[in-house]
C-alpha cells in the first residue's frame, strides 16, 4: 500500500480505528481493506494478533464479512452517538462477531498498594477472532458513557470517527496535525486571496 493508504489511528478506540479503514466517507469513500491480506495486516498492526495469524479458508468471503462488520459498527456507533437506538440487525452482527474473540487470561497486579485486575492481552489466532476483539470493543463503547463523545472529523473530506476526550468536548478535527492545521491553512489562504 502507498503511504497515503496506510491506516490512521486517531479514533481513540480500536473499533473506531477499524471503522476508519474506509476513508473520505463524505465525498468519495476510499477503501483501504482492498484484499483479504489487508484485514490480516490491519489486525497485526492494531496489536490484536501475532505475526502467525492464520489465513481464512475462504479469504474473499472473510473480506466481505470484515467490511460488513465495519459498516455495522459504524452505523450502530453513529446512531447511539446521535441519541438513537442502533438497528437490531447491526447489533446482531456485532454480537455474533464478538463471540469469536478469545478470552484473555486473567491477570493481577498491585496498584497503590492493593491488588487489582491486570491487563491480560488476548492474542487472536485468526481473522475471525481478531475481528471479534474489534466487535467486543464496539460493544463496550456502545454501552459506555463515552459514546456521547464520538465525533466525526469536521474537515471537508475526512469524516474519520473519533472519541473527543478534550476537557470541553469541543474537538472539531480527528487530529490537529492532520486535519486541523490543513483546514486552518486553507481558511487563512481564502481570507487572504490564496496567498
Amino acid at each position: 500500500m502507498a503511504v497515503q493508504d496506510e491506516w490512521l489511528w486517531y479514533g481513540g478506540r480500536v473499533c473506531l480505528d477499524y471503522v476508519n479503514t474506509l476513508r473520505d466517507r463524505w465525498k468519495e469513500p476510499r477503501e483501504t481493506l482492498r484484499e483479504p491480506d489487508d484485514v490480516l495486516r490491519w489486525l497485526r498492526t492494531a496489536g490484536l494478533t501475532g505475526d502467525s495469524i492464520r489465513t481464512p479458508a475462504r479469504p474473499e468471503a472473510a473480506l466481505v464479512s470484515a467490511r460488513r462488520l465495519r459498516e455495522a459498527i459504524d452505523r450502530a456507533v453513529m446512531a447511539a452517538a446521535g441519541g438513537d437506538l442502533p438497528d437490531p440487525a447491526d447489533l446482531s452482527l456485532i454480537n455474533e462477531a464478538a463471540t469469536a474473540a478469545p478470552r484473555p487470561a486473567p491477570q493481577i497486579t498491585i496498584v497503590d498498594g492493593r491488588l487489582a485486575p491486570g491487563n491480560g492481552k488476548p492474542g487472536a489466532e485468526d481473522a475471525a477472532a481478531g475481528l471479534g476483539l474489534v466487535a467486543q470493543d464496539a460493544v463496550e463503547l456502545l454501552l459506555s458513557n463515552e459514546i456521547q463523545w464520538v465525533r466525526v472529523c469536521g474537515a471537508d473530506r475526512c469524516a474519520l470517527r473519533f472519541i473527543d476526550r478534550s476537557p470541553a468536548h469541543n474537538r472539531r478535527w480527528c487530529s490537529m496535525a492532520r486535519c486541523g492545521n490543513r483546514t486552518k491553512v486553507r481558511s487563512h489562504q481564502l481570507r487572504h486571496g490564496g496567498q
